[in-house]
């Protein structure tokens, strides 16, 4: 999860600064203080120590320790929502509509990346990126904190997913309006970069319905 909230603040941040510059960068930094510095080293550490590169560490000020906090699941789940959420309020809260389109194209290209790292896993194991294959090379644990029900078709896959700790996490702090921006991309972004022709329908969301409903079905092709 460490190295997941780390390039997705990566994804973030390039995006804001695309759109606004150095006022973007700003902003992105505003987020980290507001979320913690001490938390934020954290992030940083253990996502480098997984080796993933990211730009975390640029926006954590040279004097703070880096050191490695000790963290259940539920923790780790809700600061990954904290973090993003944070950043978002700061570039929406300046920009409006046009910081929400910002957000959303950097959840937009940490969810295709993602999309294709699980069809590279899926090729490793001598797999295609077809729909039976999706979940089973998914490369984020289902933790218990999420409660959802799974249904296989020949050519859908149905969920419903009752608990989020993300969802859970904006909600509890008020924070419902940024993190509903990372809900509407994340899914079918992370589906496309599996396979340019899977759909999916998601049009009812834990923060707003209280309950996320999914269709994942592959396109037929002509």
């Amino acid at each position: 999860m460490y190295r997941i909230t780390a390039r997705l603040f990566t994804h973030v941040e390039k995006s804001v600064i695309t759109s606004f510059g150095e006022d973007g960068g700003k902003l992105a930094g505003h987020g980290v203080s507001r979320f913690g510095y001490d938390l934020a080293q954290n992030i940083s550490v253990r996502a480098a120590e997984e080796g993933e590169v990211h730009t975390l560490g640029k926006y954590i000020p040279e004097n703070v320790e880096k050191r490695k906090l000790e963290q259940d699941e539920a923790t780790v789940y809700g600061q990954m929502a904290k973090l993003f959420g944070q950043v978002a309020k700061a570039v929406v809260d300046e920009y409006g509509e046009r910081g929400k389109e910002a957000v959303r194209e950097g959840v937009r290209t940490f969810g295709e990346a993602r999309g294709k790292g699980i069809a590279a896993r899926a090729a490793h194991l001598g797999q295609d990126n077809t729909i039976e294959n999706y979940l089973s090379n998914y490369d984020m644990a289902r933790s218990e904190l999420f409660e959802m029900e799974t249904e296989h078709y020949p050519e859908v896959i149905e969920q419903t997913f009752t608990k989020c700790p993300f969802g859970q996490q904006w909600a509890d702090d008020g924070m419902g309006e940024y993190g509903i921006l990372y809900c509407e991309m994340i899914d079918p972004s992370i589906a496309r970069g599996y396979n340019r022709d899977f759909d999916v329908d998601h049009d009812q969301y834990v923060l707003r319905e209280g309950v996320c409903e999914f269709k994942f079905r592959l396109k037929k092709k002509s």
